[in-house]
């Protein structure tokens, strides 16, 4: 299956790519977004991917628009010190799409779905520890705290007293055993249209890639690499995604989030604005939706950097969860 990449002609019109500027698409994956991009004008685009399938992506692009074309390995949030690495000037535009992509979730060898049975992997980068290592050695409290607060799953302390007890006779190793013991620990699908595992294994591949540690770290690395006047488009599928991102721009650009003609918006303390919001949030059309399936929970915003200095403020995470690294 083709990755459709979500968005793509909203992403386009808020980044509003023009001759000579940088751009950075900081979840490469496809290369979807970039394309576009440098097709819609004589810009150069900097990819960044941790996943080392999506390197070997960028051929074609390469051989397309030479120069204008910069692939980077590595993490967005180290997005400012890789642009750093290859551009004289700050940015014009960061896009960030925070989706599994679909060539992830296609390929069974890489344990994203339980769709196709394969080791029970999800690592984007292939490195670290992997979804078998927690499910196998997390302790019940950690693993019902990874699933409930990562997967919004009301059934988690179920499932992991379920996983712990199974896990005894026989360690997780596929994607497919690991889906069948949610299904049997919450007695069947019951009528349900997706299957009982979808939101624990969701959970797992954002703990297992550090999913909103990262975002938290590229939200300040835009906002450290965007020069005045840049954009920050953002691209989320998850309801605490959209929070940080949504947080993140009310806090940066001097707003409470919230008001209403009964309690007003009122104006932070604090260091100065570093972002003006572009707009409040865009959705997927219905269009888009029908022939995406996988954009139906997206949600994009953006924000246009002022030319204030980035604030030195750590982002506080939504969840209270263990360190990934006593699993290695």
């Amino acid at each position: 299956m083709s990755h459709i990449p979500v968005m793509l002609d909203h992403v386009v019109e808020h980044l509003a790519p023009s001759e000579g500027n940088v751009l950075l698409d900081g979840t490469f994956g496809g290369g979807g977004y970039t394309r576009r991009l440098l097709a819609e004008a004589n810009c150069r685009v900097l990819g960044v991917d941790r996943d080392p399938d999506a390197l070997k992506r960028a051929d074609d692009i390469v051989a397309s628009y030479g120069d204008r074309f910069t692939l980077l390995p590595g993490c967005f949030g180290d997005l400012d010190r890789l642009a750093l690495g290859v551009s004289e000037t700050k940015l014009d535009g960061v896009v960030l799409d925070l989706g599994v992509s679909s060539f992830q979730l296609d390929q069974a060898d890489r344990g994203f779905s339980f769709m196709r049975d394969g080791p029970l992997d999800m690592r984007m980068s292939r490195t670290g520890p992997n979804a078998a290592d927690i499910v196998n050695s997390a302790d019940e409290r950690d693993l019902a705290d990874i699933i409930f607060q990562l997967g919004e799953e009301r059934e988690s302390r179920r499932i992991a007293r379920s996983l712990v007890q199974a896990r005894k006779a026989t360690p997780f190793e596929t994607t497919l055993q690991l889906a069948d013991a949610v299904e049997n620990a919450v007695g069947g699908r019951r009528g349900k249209k997706t299957h009982p595992a979808t939101k624990t294994f969701q959970a797992l591949r954002m703990f297992v890639n550090d999913e909103l540690g990262e975002l938290a770290r590229g939200l300040c690395a835009a906002e450290r690499a965007l020069k005045a006047s840049g954009r920050l488009v953002i691209v989320t599928f998850h309801s605490l995604e959209d929070r940080m991102v949504k947080t993140f721009f009310a806090d940066r650009s001097g707003k409470t989030e919230g008001g209403s003609r009964f309690m007003p918006q009122v104006e932070q303390t604090g260091p100065a604005p570093s972002f003006e919001t572009l707009r409040r949030v865009t959705a997927p059309d219905t269009a888009e939706i029908a022939t995406n399936v996988r954009a139906r929970s997206s949600r994009l915003r953006s924000g246009i950097r002022t030319d204030s200095p980035a604030w030195d403020v750590e982002i506080e995470l939504p969840v209270n969860l263990p360190d990934l690294t006593e699993f290695a």
